[in-house]
């Protein structure tokens, strides 16, 4: 299986390439460029440089959210359209498990944190151990304040990963000494974690639908809230 993956939840922007489990190729990019000036180059050129050609392509992984409501937007869109013009499946991943995935083999509980502002997070929480994965809570939004009263009754290391990663460890970690910050490199979200968990979606029989793909936001934008709360104060 031939996985083309596209990872734009955040600032940076990732393309891998994944066969059967192997990476062939991955193209990482956090210039500030905008990810609909970017991400299709990023693709041609990963294909080029790997042997390989669209007509190559077995399924297309992308990550699906939380994140960035216009970078998902834009990556869920590349990866629908290239699915539909080859007729491939097309697999929707948590951004938050991909980043715990990608972050590799070490033992201990991972949290995932993607910066949603206003002292909340994107967050979800899991186990690693030498490359499997365990999630103990569902994908979120929730105040830094409530997660601490979470992670505060872990035992042993918990790693945190994310664009969000800093600001949780600054605020938490006085309180929570047992939260790690990984390098830097280790933190950000890569198309690798993407596509290697839409191969284990289509090893257990999923089929990807890309019809049904849709960006998981997890809230309403900043202008739809302030839509609803002037509906509130006209009503």
């Amino acid at each position: 299986m031939l996985i083309l993956a596209f990872e734009t939840s955040a600032k940076a922007a990732s393309v891998a390439l994944t066969e059967n489990g192997k990476l062939l190729g991955e193209s990482y990019q956090n210039t500030g460029l905008t990810h609909s000036q970017t991400l299709m180059v990023m693709a041609e050129d990963l294909l080029k440089q790997c042997g390989k050609t669209v007509n190559d392509i077995t399924a297309v992984a992308v990550a699906e959210g939380p994140g960035s409501f216009t970078g998902v937007r834009i990556g869920v869109a590349a990866a629908k359209g290239f699915a539909w013009g080859r007729e491939i499946p097309c697999y929707g991943i948590s951004t938050l498990e991909a980043m715990a995935v990608s972050l590799g083999a070490w033992e201990g509980h991972v949290c995932a944190c993607m910066d949603a502002r206003r002292n909340q997070v994107y967050n979800a929480l899991f186990y690693v151990n030498q490359g499997t994965l365990e999630r103990f809570s569902e994908d979120r939004a929730i105040a830094l304040s409530d997660l601490k009263t979470d992670l505060e009754h872990i035992d042993g290391p918990i790693f945190l990963v994310g664009d969000g990663a800093g600001l949780t460890y600054k605020t938490l970690a006085p309180e929570i000494p047992n939260l790690i910050l990984p390098p830097e490199h280790r933190q950000h979200q890569r198309a690798l974690g993407v596509a290697l968990l839409a191969e284990a979606k289509a090893l257990a029989g999923k089929k990807g639908d890309g019809n049904a793909l849709s960006p998981n936001y997890l809230r309403l934008s900043q202008a739809e809230r302030e839509r609803m709360e002037k509906l509130k104060i006209t009503n």
